[in-house]
């Protein structure tokens, strides 16, 4: 059995895993969703990964599965404490240093984002229902609006605190369908900045919402196959 704690995206809300957490649980494994304060003007970067080490707490076996804005805080957590398995879910990719609003550009985010809407033949107006919800399930979406608050300003203006990418066996996941951050895209970051081959999952950008039991199916083949010592980095 694997401990899996799981980092939200950019509003910090817990319930964006609760399908991934339910499926985890009835195969057998721990499954902790980290609540993070992004409506907090008065929190970011540090206090984020202050919550998810507390969550991955010093337990054996643990994958650390971070979404999109959690990419920032989930190296910063592995770089102070053990995680067996770091896993990244259409997710920001830092430099060390780097801000999540420096990002962006750094990355080129917005062109790969216009093209591919050009390219699909969608809005490039960034709307909630075609770029995060499209292939979400209608009761689902619904249920989510009662969960989903802001990102204060604060955590764009930090820098990911590492020196170099922790030595953490790191996995990356891009959804085939993200609009938010496009396929080729996630390809393209994962390989320039981690010198790591993105693999494909199905569904949108909010994939944990969409294709819950598929995602589960790839992050148990993850798991440590014994509760040990972090496998070394394939960096």
């Amino acid at each position: 059995m694997s401990r899996f704690v799981l980092v939200p995206g950019a509003g910090g809300s817990a319930w964006y895993w609760h399908r991934v957490v339910a499926e985890l649980r009835t195969r057998g494994h721990e499954a902790v969703a980290v609540d993070l304060p992004g409506a907090d003007p008065s929190a970011g970067l540090p206090e984020y990964a202050d919550t998810v080490a507390s969550a991955v707490g010093g337990h054996p076996g643990v994958v650390l599965v971070a979404q999109s804005m959690g990419g920032f805080t989930a190296p910063m957590v592995c770089a102070r404490t053990p995680v067996d398995v770091l896993v990244l879910l259409n997710a920001m990719i830092p430099l060390p240093g780097e801000t999540p609003g420096q990002w962006w550009g750094d990355t080129g985010s917005e062109p790969a984002r216009l093209a591919a809407a050009a390219a699909g033949g969608y809005t490039a107006e960034v709307d909630l229902d075609v770029y995060f919800l499209h292939d979400v399930p209608a009761d689902v979406a619904a249920a989510g609006a009662d969960h989903q608050g802001p990102e204060a300003e604060i955590a764009f203006g930090q820098p990911c605190a590492i020196r170099e990418w922790p030595e953490v066996t790191t996995h990356v996941l891009a959804a085939a369908e993200d609009r938010f951050f496009p396929l080729e895209f996630q390809r393209r970051v994962a390989h320039e900045r981690l010198g790591i081959e993105a693999e494909t999952v199905p569904g949108g950008h909010l994939a944990a919402l969409s294709h819950p039991v598929a995602l589960v199916d790839r992050l148990i083949a993850y798991a440590p196959s014994k509760a040990g010592p972090s496998a070394p980095s394939p960096l």
